[in-house]
């Protein structure tokens, strides 16, 4: 099989108000098709991260499409004074993103009456969630890992949090960065200060990429995205109940990010959905340790062969 690596073209795309960076690759022609899963990353992370499971997700069948959200990767930025900055106004925007990408490169990929697959990380899983909650039927079936139902405030009162980022949007501080978050520019991050994962191999790969690609980097939010999360959360924990697509949750044990308790509650509230928890795993379970790894694939190949049609 030629890797992804090798047969990544960039395809632009024009979203309302943003151009979007997708790519699109085949199946692995020697194994028997299985149809075409949308793969949807996190906050801060871009298609060249993913080229790993990319090739495992061809390597089962699937053709695969991605996108770099707008904001990050090779997306158009949305900040002038500093493209290092996580900035959307709203999480709406988000679902244009979404519906470019299925209207545009998915569309094309698909047979007549099929509907595709998902599996979407953190921030994407919530994207994802948010377009399932107006429309079950635009996925057959989905995979969410350590998706963005709450983040943590790393030990500070939710409250207080709330309350700040208010105040700094009402003095109308939307594009400045929430406090320290400058110090997550990803060229000054080491194994031992990040978050997400306790595979060193896995996390160096990532940083040898930013800095052969430093364009692709982002490092931490703006008041403007923190408001526009809680706002989208918040309405996100009312919409459960609509969820009806056939979905596999899958929380990390030791994830430092989002909180995975409230994960596991917001899939019991979903009548489609089953949840499995990954003990020792970190936030970016597909970046994680193969063992963690094996565990999640396992999972997801049961599920995806229990609903693939």
């Amino acid at each position: 099989m030629i890797p992804s690596a090798t047969l990544f073209e960039p395809l632009p795309l024009q979203a309302v108000g943003a151009r979007l960076r997708a790519a699109r690759f085949p199946a692995d022609p020697s194994v028997a098709a299985k149809g075409t899963c949308v793969l949807l990353n996190g906050q801060t992370e871009f298609i060249e991260k993913y080229f790993e499971v990319i090739d495992e997700l061809r390597a089962r069948g699937f053709a695969v499409a991605t996108m770099d959200w707008r904001g990050q990767g090779g997306s158009a930025r949305l900040l002038a004074d500093d493209d290092r900055k996580g900035f959307v106004s709203d999480f709406s925007d988000y679902d244009d993103d979404l519906d470019t990408l299925l209207n545009w490169v998915v569309k094309p990929m698909l047979k007549d009456g099929e509907k595709p697959f998902a599996l979407a990380h953190s921030m994407g899983g919530h994207n994802l969630l948010r377009s399932l909650a107006h429309r079950p039927d635009k996925f057959a079936a989905g995979v969410l890992n350590a998706p963005m139902i709450a983040i943590s405030f790393r030990g500070q009162r939710e409250f207080l949090v709330r309350t700040v980022t208010r105040f700094q949007m009402w003095r109308g501080n939307s594009a400045d960065w929430v406090w320290g978050m400058e110090a997550r520019d990803p060229h000054r991050m080491t194994y031992d200060t990040q978050m997400v994962t306790s595979d060193p191999q896995r996390f160096e790969r990532t940083q040898m990429l930013l800095r052969e690609q430093p364009d692709l980097r982002l490092a931490g939010a703006t008041w403007g995205w923190l408001a526009a999360a809680i706002r989208s959360m918040d309405w996100l924990k009312a919409q459960a109940e609509r969820i009806t697509t056939p979905l596999l949750v899958v929380g990390a044990g030791q994830d430092r990010i989002c909180i995975t308790p409230q994960t596991k509650a917001f899939a019991a509230r979903m009548s489609n959905a089953e949840y499995l928890e990954i003990a020792g795993a970190g936030h970016e379970v597909l970046m994680e340790r193969n063992p963690y790894r094996a565990e999640f694939w396992a999972a997801f190949d049961a599920f995806m062969n229990k609903h693939r049609a």
